[in-house]
């Protein structure tokens, strides 16, 4: 293999390799369409966008037609549901795998240096990536659907986190060239800037909504309970980890600060719109669409007692799993890996924080905005 990517090149073995799996899956997909199309890749992957951007909590495949499950016959194809499975986790994380490969080699053409100062940056876009997530939500609750469809499955999980990845990219080369031309000092001020603006005019949208629409509202306590817990939760941790086990976090350093906040507001996000929202103004709670945290709720309320549930909630194991989990990376990403290779390591510290923050945003301004 070592003998192969050095005649080759890494950044050809990569494009062999993406159109390789291209030309394998459209290929399966056209002398196979059911197999390879109905059974594998609209079950589990493009089923749950579609029930997802209509609003449906399950979609039938129906020969052909994507109808709800409850106007399916009995002869209906596979149905899909919002939300992830493992099998579609298995099929995600390499892609993302391919991807991040592929903007890395991309980052080694501009010859980027100051990684610590782009992964900065770039934390508005993780925000942005959320927000916008929301605006998909918000045209579903709609009445009448404003953006069309299929084009709105550019803005669900997980094919959002290609889409802002795609922005960031363009907005980093632009950066780039900004810095290059003179213009700017360095290329983390214009790209900074970008993602700030991206997320305003993101945000800006869904307050414009909720003061013009009776559809969606704005519930403040939510938005400020879930980031002021999450700085709170944060701080205990990093002056823990500062007091007892500062090797944690010499890798990282501030960086660390960053990916433990952002899971933090995935945690506490999950914690008051799963068990408290309805108490802080919405009318309902939100649901969990991630196997991981559907499987905590479960075994919390089938292990503790409803009277103990009804106090503490059930959600609040899933804000400690995140916790720990943010914590195990900070320690993973040692000062070893980032004198190795500090391109990847950085590539791999934004990743973490975009899974984190992403969806957290995404549960926070939802139940915030009540969509």
């Amino acid at each position: 293999m070592d003998e192969f990517l050095e005649r080759v090149g890494p950044e050809r073995a990569w494009a062999a390799t993406v159109v390789t799996l291209a030309v394998a899956l459209i290929g399966g997909a056209l002398a196979f369409p059911q197999q390879v199309y109905v059974d594998f890749i609209w079950h589990y992957y493009w089923g749950p966008v579609v029930a997802d951007a209509h609003g449906w909590s399950c979609v039938a495949w129906a020969d052909g037609a994507e109808i709800p499950c409850n106007q399916a016959g009995a002869d209906a194809g596979p149905t899909a549901s919002p939300g992830y499975t493992f099998t579609s986790y298995a099929g995600y994380i390499p892609t993302l795998i391919l991807f991040l490969i592929g903007i890395l080699f991309l980052i080694r053409r501009l010859a980027i240096e100051r990684y610590r100062a782009g992964f900065y940056a770039l934390f508005p876009f993780m925000l942005f990536g959320g927000a916008l997530r929301v605006v998909e939500d918000a045209n579903v609750a709609a009445p009448e659907m404003v953006l069309p469809f299929p084009w709105t499955g550019l803005i669900i999980s997980p094919l959002i986190y290609f889409t802002v990845a795609f922005v960031a990219v363009i907005a980093v080369v632009v950066s780039v060239f900004l810095e290059r031309g003179g213009v700017v000092s360095g290329y983390e001020y214009p790209l900074f800037g970008i993602g700030v603006t991206a997320l305003t005019v993101t945000v800006g949208f869904l307050a414009y909504l909720a003061a013009t629409e009776t559809w969606v509202s704005f519930h403040w306590r939510i938005l400020v309970l879930t980031l002021v817990g999450a700085t709170l939760v944060t701080a205990i941790t990093w002056v823990a980890i500062d007091r007892f086990a500062p090797e944690i976090n010499e890798g990282t350093m501030y960086m660390g600060l960053v990916v433990i906040w952002a899971h933090a507001v995935d945690g506490v996000a999950n914690v008051i719109g799963l068990d408290w929202a309805s108490r802080l103004g919405w009318d309902q709670n939100l649901s969990p669409k991630h196997p991981i945290n559907e499987a905590i709720v479960n075994i919390t309320g089938s292990v503790l007692p409803q009277s103990v549930v009804d106090v503490t909630g059930a959600a609040w194991p899933f804000l400690l799993v995140k916790l720990a989990a943010a914590v195990a990376v900070v320690w993973v990403f040692d000062r070893t890996i980032f004198e190795d290779s500090p391109r990847f390591a950085v590539m791999l510290l934004i990743t973490v924080v975009a899974v984190g923050l992403g969806p957290g945003t995404r549960d926070m301004l939802r139940a915030t905005f009540g969509i």
